[in-house]
């Protein structure tokens, strides 16, 4: 389940023992997520995407919009249309 850390500005996803998280900034009705990271030992597994697909969820869910602000989340919004309405 992803959670949104507020105390960090993060998303996060725990998988066995490690978290994966991903960066964000809060601007007016937009959060910009500047950087995704998954540990090492989570790499090649979809965790990455899990984390994105949670927290676009939590975005639209708040009535927010999104900026994609790192490669990752660019990558995931072009081969996601279903989360077109979320994109700033």
């Amino acid at each position: 389940m992803v959670r949104n850390n507020t105390a960090l500005s993060r998303y996060e996803l725990d998988v066995d023992g490690t978290t994966a998280f991903a960066n964000y900034r809060l601007a007016p009705g937009k959060v910009i997520i500047t950087h995704t990271e998954t540990p090492r030992a989570l790499r090649s597994r979809g965790i990455a995407s899990r984390l994105v697909r949670g927290a676009l969820e939590q975005i639209r869910a708040d009535g927010l919009k999104v900026v994609a602000g790192c490669g990752f989340v660019v990558d995931y919004l072009e081969k996601h249309p279903e989360f077109s309405d979320v994109v700033a």
